[in-house]
Parts: C-alpha cells; structure tokens; sequence
C-alpha cells in the first residue's frame, strides 16, 4: 500500500510528506500534554518547615525597576529573616548598586568585560555569597531578572514545592506589560503556553519540566557540586535544565508561586533577544543532543521520556519548516528558470509552501486562543485587546522563521535589553484570588 502511494509521487512530494510526517512523530505527545492539563489537576505540597534562601539578581543598569523586584520580596508572606537579597550589579554604569543598596539589597558589584553574559554574573554571585556568607546556611538559590515583580505568595509556595523534596523548581510566568502591544502580548502568551502547557503537564505527569529565564530556585547542594554556576552559553537556563534532566536531576514546576515579566515592546529588541535563544538552542542541542540521546536508552526508567521531551524543546524543529519552504522555493525558481520540468512541479511545490505557513499559523493561533482563554482571568487587559491579541500571537510566532534562519548564520552576541515599567506589587494583589484557577483547568 505505502509502496504504491509513494511510487505515485514525485521526489518533490516525498520529500514535503517526510518533512510532515517527521514533525508529527515528533511533537504529537504535546497535544496529549494539553489533554493532560485540561482533565487533571497538578499536585499541590503542603510545607512541614520553612527553609532559608538566598536571592541571586544578575542586573545591568537596571535603577529604573530594580527596587520594585526587591521590594516584593521584603513584603512576601514568607519569614523575612530566612530570606537574603544579592544583587549583581554587572558591568553597571548607572547606580543600579545604589538603588539596590537603598531597598534592602546586598549588592556584589562586577566589573568584566571579557567574559559578559547572565551565567558569568551568577557564577560571580554564587562564589561572593559562598566566600561571605556561607555561615549563614543557605538551603536553596532563587534566581530573577531585575525586572520582575513577585506575587505575596511566591516564596510560600516554592517553599512548599522545595520541602516536598525538588533540587530545582521553576514557577508561573506572567506579564507585567501584557497589553503595551502586540510583542509583549505575544511574549506573554507563549510564557502562559509554556508554563500551562508544557510545564503544568510535565508535573502533573511527574516528568521533568525545564527552567525557563528567571523565576527559578536551585538547591544549594547542586551548586556547590558543580562548583558553581557552570552554564556559560547563549540560553544558559535551558542549558542548565538539559544538563540537569541529562544528570538525572529533575525540575519541579510550582503552578502558584506568581511571577510578573517585563517584556520587550520594539521589534528591535524582540529581535536580539529572539535571536540570543535561537542561537542558544543552537549552541545547546549541539552540546547536549547526544547526551539526551543517550540518556533516553541508559538513564533510570522515570527520566528516559524527560530526556526525549528535553530533546525535542532543543531539536530546531523549526528549521523542518524552514527547511521545507527554502527546499520548495528552490524547486519553482529552478523550474520557472527551466532548469527542471514545470507544471505539477511548481503546482506542487507553491501548495507545499502555503500549506506549510498556512499549518504553522493555524497551529500557533489555535494555541494563543486555548491559553488565553485558559488563562483569562490571569490576563490583565481588557476583553477587547485579549481577543486582538489572539490574532496577533500567529504573526508575533512567524517572525521566529527568519530569526531562527538568521541565527544559523550569523555570530552571536549577549546585548541587554532596557527595562523602564516600574509597578508595586500591590498592583497585582487581585491576581493572587486567580491562583486557583492556575490548577482548576
């Protein structure tokens, strides 16, 4: 059967049906991921203790936002004495230091412009705290970006999430800036996506997650025996998380520890960050496909599926479809040259494409209008612009085709990116009566 159907085509169109059918295979176990999400609940733990944290905050001339993150955590309904606030101040040339100073902070100030880049600024931070504060007897590192803003309840939850026994546990993602436009809007939606749909179902289904920017805690004994902060590449959170679900340690997902992100408003920012992680995965899958690889055959039994999901989060699934459209173009350009027979080839080769970016955005819109409406009352904007943006998301997730077609290309760089919308946590206090609806779906 197979035989006769593959003999009735062209090389063209066995080419875009293996293109099609590889995809599939691939990435199907994601929608039975959603399945998961809608008909389960995730488990919750319950704290028997409190534990005692450090705090390690990589920020570059971040003043403008920089005390609201740490004002956030002083006010946590969580012992204020069990927590430590560090600031990085790197390669700062603004008083990001003394703003931090000012709010409470203990602020460690770098100055390297050899080796630049988040992973070099915590590893600096780690060393500083292990060399001066080690006394102090810290059970686990949290990890933020200067610019977030921490729910009331964060530092209860994760506490909750670390004595139920997690070495590494990331947390809910949202958006401090949903509705400043269409990028932050999509940035926001594809963080929701993640946590909801990716993250929530890995817990739930007791496999590991994967640590995803900022918002992240790090048992201290996992540093200590790395030496360390370790992961020095382009994405070093998802090359930490590899190398964790390589190493057989898993990470934890806490659904209710809330956490608020500024997100890029230009096109031009959302260019270079867009394109620092393309090339991260990159660099990553190139690092560590094979050891995913092996570990799906030889680590424990519990860790060979979070090895080949791991796996598929780094492949550049995206170049199949890139790879697709370049194959196709090539096709009716050398057949309109008359290089190659014309007809059904262009015919066939102009379906493949359309159908192609038709599937692409088709699936990226069904998905933005599922975790929007999912996460609705965790979304704060109107009615109006949630239902716009729903729109948007499909065209915010196609200009990743060319990001990811120029990052194999092209070098590149670590460049930060500015952040200036300074909130209170008291603004987000009603998205704390939305933590339940976090595991009702």
């Amino acid at each position: 059967m197979f035989e006769q159907f593959f003999s009735q085509l062209s090389f063209v169109d066995i080419f875009n049906v293996c293109v099609f059918l590889t995809f599939t295979l691939c990435y199907t176990y994601q929608l039975f991921y959603v399945l998961v999400v809608l008909v389960r609940k995730p488990p919750r733990p319950v704290a028997r203790k409190n534990h005692r944290f450090a705090v390690m905050i990589a920020a570059r001339n971040e003043s403008a936002v920089i005390s609201d993150l740490i004002h956030s955590i002083k006010v946590q309904n969580y012992p204020s004495d069990l927590i430590d606030v560090f600031v990085i101040a790197d390669n700062c040339t603004d008083n990001t230091a003394d703003v931090a100073r000012d709010a409470g902070a203990i602020v460690f100030p770098r100055f390297n412009d050899k080796e630049i880049g988040k992973g070099y600024a915590l590893d600096y931070g780690f060393q500083a705290i292990h060399e001066s504060y080690a006394d102090r007897g810290y059970e686990a590192y949290f990890v933020f970006d200067a610019d977030n803003v921490l729910d009331v309840n964060y530092f209860r939850e994760m506490n909750a999430t670390f004595d139920s026994g997690a070495k590494v546990s990331t947390s809910y993602r949202n958006s401090k800036n949903y509705d400043s436009n269409w990028i932050s809007a999509g940035y926001a939606v594809w963080f929701l996506r993640e946590g909801k749909f990716l993250n929530q179902a890995r817990l739930t289904l007791n496999t590991s997650c994967a640590v995803s920017g900022t918002g992240f805690f790090i048992a201290s004994d996992i540093l200590e025996a790395a030496g360390g902060w370790k992961w020095h590449l382009l994405t070093e959170d998802i090359e930490f998380s590899t190398d964790s679900i390589i190493n057989g340690t898993r990470i934890a997902y806490c659904p209710t520890a809330i956490l608020y992100d500024e997100q890029p408003v230009t096109f031009r920012d959302s260019w270079n960050q867009r394109f620092r992680w393309a090339k991260g995965f990159y660099q990553v899958f190139a690092h560590y496909a094979g050891g995913l690889v092996k570990g799906m055959a030889c680590n424990p039994k519990g860790y060979r599926f979070a090895c080949y999901d791991m796996l598929m989060t780094i492949a550049p699934g995206m170049l199949l479809s890139i790879i697709s459209i370049l194959f196709n173009s090539i096709i009716v350009i050398l057949a309109l040259a008359g290089m190659m027979s014309g007809g059904m080839m262009i015919a066939s080769s102009l379906s493949s494409i359309c159908f192609c970016l038709a599937n692409y955005l088709l699936f990226m819109f069904v998905f933005g209008v599922l975790t929007t409406f999912v996460e609705w009352d965790s979304i704060r904007s109107t009615t109006a612009r949630k239902v716009r943006y729903m729109f948007t998301f499909p065209i915010f997730m196609l200009t990743y085709i060319p990001i990811a077609l120029c990052a194999l290309v092209k070098k590149g760089n670590w460049k930060p990116i500015r952040h200036s919308i300074s909130v209170d946590v008291a603004e987000f206090s009603n998205s704390s009566a939305n933590v339940s609806s976090l595991t009702k779906h």
